[in-house]
């Protein structure tokens, strides 16, 4: 491990604890930032509800650390919409914003338009599949953006049983990121949840970033945000366990190939592969290929969008 990254497990790596609330608090008072929330979602009735409820009840009616809890839906078929709004959060859906732009499919193209949709100084993602969900994720990743002028974004870092095994989830990260990042972007390999979607940061970063619009987005985040603002501005925060759903191994493939994807044209913007990827079921005449399109769009900066900007000009 390089230097600079040990350096930086000691000065930019903490624990929820390290910050108490009373402290974020005072922080936010005196400097007038606002937080927004926002869970991109799809298809979460069974879980988005209690997510929503926790952070009202424990950082909106408790503690007014939350200012905002946007829930951008992207087109689900089940009651997502009505449980969330029925909880307390504002409800958007995807095609609402920005309606001049079709939608592409995928969870950054939410995140992307979610920028519009919030106002927040401090914008924090939080996934909408989550279980036994705790308050903690939320305060734990926005406090050092509060206390600490110099960060600009934070990472939640975190356990991820799998199957009642502690620390066997995460298996894209282990296989796919992880080994990318330390090979081509050594400088963030001290990050132990590099794809996690428990993030918040600085709008000011967030709306000079692209945006790819599929699964590659959190390492495509991390990767530009490192160029952008240097290794000392990011940072990552224990927020303790993580339990969602998991996806069965195909998907994960799909997931995989996106985020080389990402990977690749970050490396070589003019070197063009081949951008699908090919995975077997087996069927009634033996194993039948599927091939699946993988994620290349990538939406630009908030900075380049003539509408928000006029907004931000208002």
């Amino acid at each position: 491990m390089l230097e600079e990254v040990e350096r930086w497990l000691s000065t930019r790596s903490w624990s929820v604890t390290d910050r108490p609330l009373h402290q974020i608090m005072a922080a936010k008072q005196r400097t007038g930032q606002t937080v927004s929330v926002v869970l991109p979602a799809l298809n979460e009735e069974e879980t988005v509800g209690d997510i929503v409820s926790v952070i009202r009840h424990d950082l909106v009616k408790q503690v007014p650390l939350v200012d905002e809890i946007v829930v951008v839906d992207s087109g689900s078929t089940d009651r997502t919409s009505e449980v969330a709004a029925a909880a307390g959060a504002v409800v958007v859906h995807r095609d609402e914003i920005l309606p001049r732009l079709p939608a592409l499919p995928g969870k950054g193209e939410v995140l992307w338009r979610s920028l519009l949709a919030t106002r927040g100084d401090i914008v924090c993602f939080i996934d909408a599949d989550l279980k036994e969900f705790s308050s903690d994720f939320v305060s734990g990743i926005v406090g050092p953006l509060l206390t600490d002028p110099e960060v600009d974004l934070v990472k939640g870092m975190y356990d991820r049983p799998l199957g009642g095994a502690a620390g066997q989830g995460g298996r894209v990260t282990e296989l796919m990121a992880r080994p990318l990042l330390n090979m081509h972007w050594p400088q963030l390999a001290g990050f132990v949840q590099p794809l996690g979607g428990e993030y918040a940061a600085r709008r000011s970063l967030l709306e000079q970033l692209p945006f790819p619009v599929g699964y590659g987005v959190e390492l495509g985040m991390l990767v530009d945000a490192l160029h952008l603002v240097g290794l000392d501005a990011l940072a990552q925060v224990d927020v303790g366990v993580r339990k969602h759903r998991h996806q069965d191994g195909q998907a994960l493939g799909r997931m995989s190939a996106a985020i080389y994807r990402t990977a690749q044209l970050r490396l070589a913007r003019g070197h063009m592969i081949r951008p699908s990827l090919t995975q077997f079921e087996r069927g009634e005449d033996g194993f039948e290929p599927r091939t699946y399109s993988v994620d290349t769009e990538e939406r630009p900066p908030m900075t380049e969008i003539p509408e928000y900007m006029k907004r931000r000009a208002a």
